[in-house]
């Protein structure tokens, strides 16, 4: 069945709402939550850590769950414990309320973010799910460019508990029905492939065939963790990057700011070279890898407002390109058959990176200084993208 446009809008939706509400909380929330529970903001984005963490473990059985059942229940079931977890934040009283909140929305993000999403999509259209992928992840850019300024607004107005309870009714009111009403339920999926209207177990297209072997699987595993390191440092500290090169804080933030819309410009990019000349997702994937270093590299040269304008721009397009690969490279390499679980495994350990590089660049900032950070930066995009010339090219016929 081809995917259709009203699905791909609400997904989008709910995608944006799940991101803003759990990701792209903590750089808002946690210095006011930590100034009226009386604790430092880094216990904040350790709990968010921990979250992270408990996201990994969840997500293999999560993608096995999908490639059975489909992703209606998955998906619903992340905007609940979504929703569970940003109203027990509301009313915490102290660090264990805290990090009890940050593990129902750990449960929620394993649950209901691209990975399950992408696993739901590639479910019930099979090889053709590259399209409604790009989509949803087009609209989904706009989470941080909604949910920044949005949780800083109730924030001002009231206080960080009403934006968490504001939050949670999004996430009830507006992204559970849409996950309901816009994926498939199991008995939905049973019916149009006995009709013969599903896709998932046709065997025409890209990624059709199980072809990917253990070489591929690795390459894909060392390209997910290598970039998850590098879009979750360059998430939390590239303000702080900038500045350390001797920016102004206005230029520094200015420049910060880039990255959301350079990410979607990127990706509105890919939707239309994907559709128009069917280009390959693997060069895609290798074209997106290589701007960061190239970014890096601009920057190292010539510094100032200039080259911190086209580092953000060149991080933030390829970094929004990367995110739709993560979803579309293991069906072109692996097919529709399995995805689920293969995105899980994936997930997990990209996870894992994403947890944990937060902190160790904010260590080598602190001992080594922005070159020795951005340094750092450039050689794990360059081992990302060793990885996927270890992948062959194939044939595309999407």
């Amino acid at each position: 069945m081809q995917p259709s446009w009203p699905q791909v809008l609400a997904l989008g939706v709910a995608q944006t709402v799940a991101w803003a509400s759990s990701t792209y909380l903590p750089a808002v929330l946690a210095q006011p939550l930590a100034r009226e529970l009386g604790f430092s903001p880094a216990l904040v984005f350790a709990a968010f850590s921990g979250a992270l963490l408990l996201m990994a473990l969840c997500a293999p059985g999560i993608g096995r769950h999908i490639d059975r059942h489909g992703g209606q229940r998955v998906l619903c079931l992340g905007s609940l414990f979504l929703a569970a977890g940003l109203g027990l934040l509301g009313i915490a009283g102290g660090l264990p309320g805290v990090v009890a909140a940050w593990a129902l929305i750990g449960v929620g993000m394993a649950c209901g973010l691209y990975d399950a999403a992408f696993a739901a999509l590639v479910r019930e259209h099979g090889v053709v799910a590259r399209r409604p992928i790009t989509g949803i992840t087009l609209l989904g850019g706009f989470a941080s460019t909604v949910g920044w300024p949005l949780t800083a607004w109730l924030i001002a107005h009231w206080d960080w508990r009403m934006a968490c309870f504001a939050w949670a009714a999004l996430n009830l009111l507006l992204a559970l029905p849409l996950n309901f009403l816009f994926v498939p339920s199991a008995h939905s999926l049973a019916a149009k492939q006995a009709s013969g209207q599903g896709t998932t177990a046709r065997g025409d297209g890209i990624g059709a065939r199980m072809t990917g072997g253990r070489r591929e699987f690795v390459a894909l595993l060392v390209f997910g963790s290598a970039t998850a390191f590098v879009t979750s440092a360059m998430a939390a500290h590239l303000p702080a990057l900038l500045l350390a090169v001797g920016l102004p804080v206005a230029t520094a933030i200015g420049a910060a700011a880039l990255v959301g819309p350079a990410q979607v410009a990127a990706r509105l990019g890919e939707f239309f070279a994907a559709h128009r000349f069917r280009t390959d997702p693997l060069n895609t994937a290798r074209l997106a890898t290589a701007l960061h270093p190239l970014g890096g590299i601009v920057m190292l040269a010539f510094g100032g407002p200039g080259g911190a304008a086209a580092f953000a721009l060149l991080h933030g397009g390829g970094n929004g390109m990367i995110t739709i690969a993560k979803g579309t490279l293991p069906l072109y390499l692996f097919g529709a058959v399995g995805y689920g679980a293969l995105q899980g495994r994936l997930a997990a350990a990209q996870r894992l990176v994403q947890a944990a590089a937060p902190y160790l660049f904010a260590l080598l900032l602190q001992t080594g200084g922005a070159t020795l950070g951005l340094a750092l930066s450039v050689t794990m995009s360059m081992l990302a993208l060793g990885a996927l010339f270890f992948l062959k090219t194939r044939a595309c016929s999407q």
